[in-house]
């Protein structure tokens, strides 16, 4: 059976890479996060800084635990106690301010991709109001010109569960959830999964640019400083 993950697993991994000497597939596995975010983590290239969290003061870890992972690069981490799940109450969805930026994008993705969902289902999904639905869908929204329809479970916005679920709910509602081609689902889940796939790469080599263009601006500023510093002998 698979072990909960930590309440807050982008911070929870951005303390144990700070604090600790845990591998990043060990940080990785233990808070779910892909071994990639972890390394861009290690390597301060992520693009939004997450204030550590403890998972020992949180309850999820001990001290213990974390020698032995450090002691042992394959021991498994294992939660001290899961976090307690915290029930949404009724209202709209939180969002983070980091996030809500994106809820444009994510409106239209659905929108476009599953017109039988309800502006109820996208508000309460996505956390926003009909009026801001409807503005995107007649185009007539203020920033209409930069918006651009990507996979809000992709930019985080909710869960792919969630999303899952709100689809199949406004499909047999409709009553066309008979008419679906299981080949034409197969081909669509492999269309996302290659698409998916694509943004990771396309991620990767981002980072990984970045990471080369940083390293030469610190050559150039070293070599300059060394060629000033001769310059005044």
């Amino acid at each position: 059976m698979t072990q909960p993950h930590p309440l807050m697993p982008h911070a929870t991994a951005s303390w144990l890479v700070d604090v600790t000497s845990l591998t990043f597939d060990q940080i990785a596995e233990f808070t779910g996060l892909h071994l990639l975010e972890v390394q861009a983590m290690a390597d301060d290239l992520a693009s939004s800084k997450f204030t550590g969290r403890d998972p020992v003061r949180a309850g999820e870890l001990t001290n213990a635990e974390i020698e032995k992972g450090q002691a042992d690069p394959s021991y498994r981490l294992k939660m001290h106690r899961a976090p307690v799940t915290v029930n949404r109450t009724k209202g709209p969805r939180y969002t983070p301010v980091s996030k809500r930026q994106d809820k444009p994008d994510g409106i239209a993705w659905i929108l476009r991709n599953h017109p039988e969902v309800s502006d109820a289902q996208i508000g309460k999904l996505i956390g926003t109001t009909r009026t801001t639905i409807a503005a995107i869908r007649d185009r007539s929204h203020w920033n209409i010109a930069n918006i651009q329809p990507k996979d809000p479970v992709t930019l985080g916005l909710c869960s792919q569960r969630e999303l899952d679920a709100i689809v199949a709910r406004a499909a047999r509602k409709a009553g066309i959830e008979e008419e679906v081609d299981d080949n034409r689902l197969g081909d669509d889940r492999e269309a996302l999964i290659e698409e998916l796939r694509a943004e990771r790469v396309a991620q990767v080599e981002a980072t990984a640019k970045a990471a080369q263009e940083a390293e030469v601006a610190a050559w150039l500023e070293a070599r300059r400083a060394a060629e000033a510093e001769q310059a005044g002998h």
